[in-house]
């Protein structure tokens, strides 16, 4: 029997600790805050505690897609983590978030393509699914730290970046949930933007960090400015030719939440209605990685879900750069009721 990948439930979790655009203001020479709202659509952010590191994020929003999905972590085959914000450098998050949450029967590895890491992390996912009979259940979630890595007299990267996670579980059906997946890069910018001290080419030797070296997120070098408006059309264009599907037949789509005119102007490219989208940096900030599943999850829980038969696809890109797009059928009701 052929086997498919289905969405089974969403989770996600923010943490407590709120920063406004106005607490940042007194920190430059002039203030951010109707800048952040006019160019990105960033009015607040949240910051992860001082005990929180990133599988305590990742497992939080885990517990909350097993549990609206009626599952235990006894249930799952396979834990994938999509992160560039890693516990450590090795071994991977997804072995902590298993020991956490006590799903001692699941592989697990993370994926690291940067913020497109959780639409490449669903790809492998569902093909995992479809391959390998002993796969039943998988947790694809994505995690975000990355205020922990911030410069905050930086304002350029202090004022958008912002921690949380988010968590979708999928299941074996013989019906398609997943209907097609693409990924592509331009490996010329992978210099523009990332975390580009402790690796092995520029590691964190206590030399390193004592002289001013600790890792943080930096803009390096240009990338075009209207790369996602650009690239996102075509790659979605690509993927819902693959499905089969043509535009007017999405009911959502989510894409990388850096930038709500970004969103804005591919929705009008694309010639659909700015409802059949959802945002959530305007509260969240940006959660990299995680934004994506989180705001697939606020979308459900805010009664935005496509219905079974309908279709959400998923569009990303992240430092590298890297890009995804991946299409869906819903197969079951995701409920918008949070607990």
């Amino acid at each position: 029997m052929t086997r498919y990948a289905q969405i089974l439930s969403t989770g996600r979790y923010i943490p407590a600790r709120r920063i406004t655009n106005a607490e940042l203001d007194g920190r430059w020479d002039r203030p951010v805050s109707q800048w952040l709202v006019d160019n990105v659509g960033i009015e607040a952010r949240h910051v992860m505690s001082d005990d929180e590191t990133t599988s305590d994020l990742v497992v939080a929003a885990a517990r909350q897609a097993l549990q609206r999905a009626g599952r235990t972590p006894a249930d799952v085959d396979l834990l994938i983590v999509a992160t560039d914000t890693p516990d450590q450098l090795s071994p991977a998050t997804a072995s902590v978030v298993q020991a956490k949450l006590e799903a001692l029967h699941a592989g697990t590895f993370d994926v690291n393509a940067a913020c497109a890491g959780w639409v490449t992390a669903l790809d492998l996912a569902a093909r995992y699914i479809a391959t390998e009979p002993g796969v039943r259940h998988v947790l694809v979630c994505g995690g975000y730290a990355m205020t922990r890595f911030l410069d905050w007299d930086d304002k350029r990267t202090a004022t958008l970046f912002a921690d949380g996670a988010g968590a979708v579980l999928l299941g074996a059906g013989d019906e398609p949930g997943f209907l097609a997946g693409q990924l592509r890069a331009d490996g010329r910018y992978h210099g523009a933007l990332g975390i580009y001290t402790g690796g092995a080419r520029h590691p964190a030797t206590p030399e390193r960090v004592t002289a001013g070296g600790k890792p943080h997120v930096a803009f390096v070098e240009q990338f075009p400015a209207t790369f996602n408006s650009e690239q996102w059309p075509p790659l979605i264009r690509a993927v819902l030719e693959r499905a089969g599907l043509p535009l007017r037949a999405l009911d959502l789509l989510v894409f990388t939440q850096l930038n709500a005119r970004t969103i804005e102007q591919v929705m009008g490219v694309l010639e659909l209605p700015m409802e059949r989208t959802h945002m959530i940096m305007k509260e969240w900030g940006y959660l990299g990685s995680a934004c994506i599943p989180a705001a697939f999850d606020d979308a459900v829980q805010n009664g935005k879900a496509p219905p079974v038969g309908g279709h959400v696809l998923f569009c990303a890109t992240g430092g590298g750069l890297a890009m995804g797009a991946s299409v869906w059928r819903m197969t079951h009701a995701l409920g918008s009721a949070r607990e």
